[in-house]
């Protein structure tokens, strides 16, 4: 529903009430925050990003700033990765998680998570996963094939996998991400491969559910889509492949999908040519882009939920995260559609719209004014001097209006030191 003129009561960090302009009761003394003209919208969420790899936007080759950038140091840019996605309108980010060369990132993530749970630090709220996966999976094959591997970060077996999944969820993490194929942005690796058998890939979705936590599982392939269904997960990542029959068992299931089509296009291609990405994975990259976009339409079509995912990490650069949502508009969906993507089907597949996703009482207040109107013109989401306010739970983190000046991030853009070039 889309309201003309809105007023809108917060009390705390909920929202009391809201409707037209003088027909709502506003409590004597209220702070008045004056919006004209701009578009009120809920607080975007993007549910498939890692913060912790090395984006272009802070790092030029991502295969030299792997082995030159300890856990730690990386951990302070996953928090400057979030702050530039929340300092644009996405309040909510769901990180699936990282790997490093000295092991998985899960608690480092959920460290970033609770400092800006405690108030430390001005970020978006994150739901933090924990990768599971076997020996060699698509999400191991993020490190070089010759690199080593310290640490418990892959696993092999149902029971082996069941001590991976309780160790990340006794680490903290609010999702526990696995894959059951291939990838595209990986070396040396075909995208329709398996990961895991079947009873494997149970024992993880089992263990997340057993701890009340849900399982996001990476899928290519229509293999890949059957197994994760019968496992019961709660999301499946990706779209790139598919058949009638895995596209039918996916709607009658009903699990929501993350399509992460800014990763898929030629700007992003691009950018991992100029951070030095291997040549076969630029060719993959390419050869699977149809498919995406086809995939997307089909599935769209057919009525599979959609939340917004950008699988965002070392490209496009963070912030620009609404990129996605230009795409699904270009393919198809109404510019509503798209919004709805990134904000009640998305806390609907991340299982908190009883708090989150829209504007209405009894909900969280993260509401972003924007400068226009997206459903107009959905890229101007994208553009920063049209964020004009990004507030969190009844608080103002950003303001952009006339006259005012609050940010996060208070430097000129790539000012900082790029220290891998």
């Amino acid at each position: 529903t889309v309201l003309k003129n809105p007023a809108i009561v917060i009390e705390g960090d909920r929202i009391k009430s809201i409707g037209e302009a003088g027909k709502v009761k506003v409590p004597k003394g209220a702070e008045k925050i004056d919006a004209k003209g701009c578009t009120l919208m809920p607080g975007m969420m993007d549910l498939h990003i890692h913060l912790c790899m090395f984006n272009n936007r802070t790092f030029k080759n991502y295969r030299v700033a792997q082995w030159e950038v300890t856990p730690e140091l990386q951990q302070m840019y996953a928090m400057f990765h979030g702050q530039m996605c929340f300092e644009m309108g996405f309040t909510t980010l769901r990180d699936l998680g990282f790997v490093s060369s000295r092991g998985l990132m899960t608690s480092q993530l959920c460290a970033v998570r609770d400092s800006i749970d405690a108030g430390i630090f001005a970020g978006p709220r994150m739901l933090v996963g924990g990768f599971t996966y076997m020996t060699g999976a698509h999400l191991d094959l993020i490190l070089p094939r010759a690199a080593m591997r310290p640490g418990f970060q892959s696993a092999d077996g149902p029971w082996e996998l069941r001590k991976l999944a309780r160790t990340n969820l006794r680490d903290g993490c609010d999702v526990i991400k696995t894959c059951a194929s291939g990838g595209g942005g990986t070396d040396k690796e075909d995208p329709d491969i398996r990961n895991m058998t079947q009873e494997e890939l149970d024992a993880i979705v089992d263990e997340a559910h057993a701890l009340h936590k849900p399982a996001a599982v990476h899928c290519f392939t229509p293999e890949a889509h059957r197994m994760a269904v019968k496992a019961g997960c709660d999301t499946i990542e990706h779209m790139v492949f598919y058949d009638d029959d895995s596209l039918e068992k996916i709607l009658e299931a009903e699990i929501p999908m993350t399509p992460t089509l800014a990763h898929r296009t030629d700007h992003a291609i691009e950018i991992r040519r100029e951070m030095g990405t291997p040549k076969f994975v630029l060719e993959k990259m390419k050869t699977i882009q149809p498919d995406c976009y086809k995939t997307f339409q089909v599935m769209h079509k057919a009525g599979i939920k959609i939340a917004m995912g950008t699988d965002m990490g070392y490209e496009p650069s963070m912030g620009q995260n609404a990129y996605e949502l230009e795409i699904y508009v270009d393919l198809g969906m109404t510019p509503m559609e798209a919004i709805q993507t990134t904000t009640k089907n998305a806390a609907e597949a991340a299982n908190i719209a009883d708090d989150l996703g829209t504007i209405e009482p009894g909900k969280l207040a993260d509401i972003v004014a924007v400068d226009g109107d997206p459903l107009d013109d959905i890229r101007i989401l994208q553009e920063r001097k049209k964020i004009q306010i990004v507030m969190k739970e009844g608080n103002v983190f950003v303001d952009r209006r006339p006259n005012h000046s609050k940010e996060i991030i208070n430097v000129e853009d790539r000012s900082w030191k790029i220290i891998d070039a």
